[in-house]
């Protein structure tokens, strides 16, 4: 009686065992599709953070986050973004033109004719 107790319980065993799976689950990769238009940070080769969102624009200093500027930005196209912004620190209005010329590359023409480029910050 005992063998035949034994050999249940080692069919059962392997039945239970066939079942289990020692893989991982596997993960699916998502690839998120780059961000449409300028909406998000950018940053300048000085670290300098520019936020667009909504049709507000801000500039903040990268040290101790102070507010630099703000203002407000109008896509004109697709590609092409104006920016009306005060500066705060000089105390002065100004109009930029940027133009996006990569997903991650804005770059951009001050009213005075001065040009700098932000990258999108990730």
């Amino acid at each position: 009686m005992k063998v035949k107790s034994l050999a249940t319980l080692l069919i059962a065993s392997f039945a239970v065992s066939s079942c289990m799976s020692t893989q991982q689950p596997r993960q699916v990769a998502y690839n998120a599709p780059p961000p449409a238009g300028v909406d998000g940070a950018w940053v300048d080769p000085n670290g300098i953070v520019s936020t667009f969102q909504g049709g507000t624009f801000a500039t903040r200093s990268s040290d101790t986050n102070a507010l630099l500027a703000s203002g407000t930005y109008t896509n004109t196209s697709p590609s092409l973004v104006e920016i009306n912004m005060t500066s705060l620190v000089r105390k002065t209005q100004s109009r930029v033109n940027c133009a996006l010329v990569a997903a991650d590359q804005l770059n951009c023409t001050t009213d005075s004719g001065s040009n700098f480029s932000l990258r999108r910050k990730i």
